[in-house]
């Protein structure tokens, strides 16, 4: 079966299917990543084809919409922000998403390409599968995480999650009108086209752990959570020697890195972080990421991409942006948490790691200032119920396989196209 693994955004947002097209490769698919040129690497290092889309998301987010994107306090905001620039990048996607699927006996689409990538399998007649990083379906149970908001009560939180549903939607309309027309299918609404996905009980599913966010009672048939997809790395990687001789070098230090976030002043926030540990007397491994972040000292280390599922285990605890990946990698390593949440689900993540009890609390970026982030180290260290419930947690999740649920999916589409 010839599979395309369609989805668009930052590393966060292309890193797990990695781990979800390795899977699906190993039982004997054809896989092909579909995103953005610049992660060609990590799609063949997991033994997968690859296409390639235009737009360059660290272009954006260095642009002037990107950085546009901080003057918003609020998760709203931040979200009309990115709806506006998404609108304007999304119809350079189509042909190549097109030609993908052309090649492709079935889709798997992120959430970042959901409706697009629905209509073009309806077009072509293929089968599509969602496979999303967040929960985006409306539930009373929380309110929508692309928001970074508190719960507005149940049927708040219903309203909410399909307002922001409907504003997605809007993203997609003008290039998806264009689109039914190019392939000969009739008109209709993004909302219209989401009510039938929902009618129909269009499969979706979600990677993450059911310890972490339960399924909510309240979501439809076809919306299943399946279990962490972890980033495919290399079978025993090597840490660089600088690294190694650090961690040889005194006790185990904290991490830092906000990953693929960018913030507004890089030199102030490095700063903060580095008089934060030397405050809370500790030692950092701080990873430079799309943010720029860097430190200097014999008690500091400043580092590139290194894979999470090596690092992170050595770690003391790990500040971090609250993605849905890196909270994933945290988890899995059984390590205490500082979230530092930035922008769009990060605010639910971060939550949900307080809820856990593996984190003493977020420490949103317009808070980060020495003294709170020093406080808050002490706390998730110093306390040792955070590591073992971390470490306990941590023995669940890496004990459930969140690609076999897909593959059978995969697997039964492929017994029927073969009848």
């Amino acid at each position: 079966m010839r599979v395309a693994v369609m989805t668009a955004g930052s590393r966060g947002d292309v890193a797990p299917y990695t781990g979800l097209g390795h899977g699906l490769a190993r039982a004997g698919h054809q896989v092909t990543l579909v995103t953005h040129a610049r992660f060609a690497p990590m799609a063949e290092a997991a033994g997968m084809r690859f296409h390639a889309l235009p737009v360059d998301p660290r272009t954006e987010l260095e642009s002037t919409a990107g950085r546009a994107l901080h003057r918003s306090t609020t998760g709203a905001g931040k979200l009309v922000r990115v709806i506006a620039m998404a609108r304007a990048l999304v119809g350079q996607m189509t042909d190549d998403l097109l030609e993908a699927a052309r090649a492709s006996d079935v889709l798997l689409l992120s959430g970042s390409v959901g409706p697009l990538g629905h209509t073009i399998a309806e077009g072509l007649g293929l089968p599509s599968v969602g496979v999303y990083l967040q929960p985006v379906a409306a539930t009373g149970e929380f309110a929508p995480p692309l928001t970074g908001t508190r719960s507005f009560g149940r049927p708040g939180n219903r309203l909410a999650g399909r307002a922001v549903n409907a504003a997605v939607d809007s993203v997609f309309a003008d290039t998806i009108r264009a689109l039914r027309a190019r392939l000969g299918l009739p008109r209709a609404t993004t909302r219209a086209a989401r009510r039938a996905r929902e009618h129909q009980d269009w499969p979706i599913f979600h990677g993450f752990s059911e310890l972490v966010v339960p399924r909510p009672p309240d979501w439809r048939p076809g919306l299943q959570v399946a279990g962490y997809w972890w980033p495919h790395d290399p079978p025993r990687p090597q840490l660089p020697p600088r690294l190694r001789d650090f961690l040889a070098a005194g006790p185990p230090p904290v991490f830092v890195g906000l990953g693929s976030a960018t913030v507004p002043d890089a030199d102030q926030v490095s700063e903060s972080v580095v008089r934060a540990l030397r405050a809370a007397r500790l030692r950092g491994v701080i990873q430079s990421g799309w943010s720029g972040l860097h430190a200097d000292g014999e008690d500091m280390l400043t580092i590139g991409e290194i894979p999470h599922s090596t690092l992170f285990p050595r770690m003391a605890a790990v500040v971090h942006h609250a993605g849905a990946g890196t909270t994933a990698a945290g988890l899995r390593a059984g390590v205490p948490a500082v979230p530092v949440p930035i922008q769009f689900d990060a605010a639910f993540w971060a939550a949900r790691l307080t809820a856990l009890g593996v984190s003493p609390g977020p420490v949103p970026l317009r808070r980060l200032a020495a003294p709170v982030l020093a406080a808050a180290l002490r706390r998730a260290i110093t306390d040792p119920s955070y590591r073992h419930t971390a470490h306990a947690l941590a023995a669940r999740i890496q004990a459930e396989d969140g690609v076999s649920p897909v593959l059978a999916a995969v697997n039964r589409l492929a017994g029927t196209q073969a009848g």
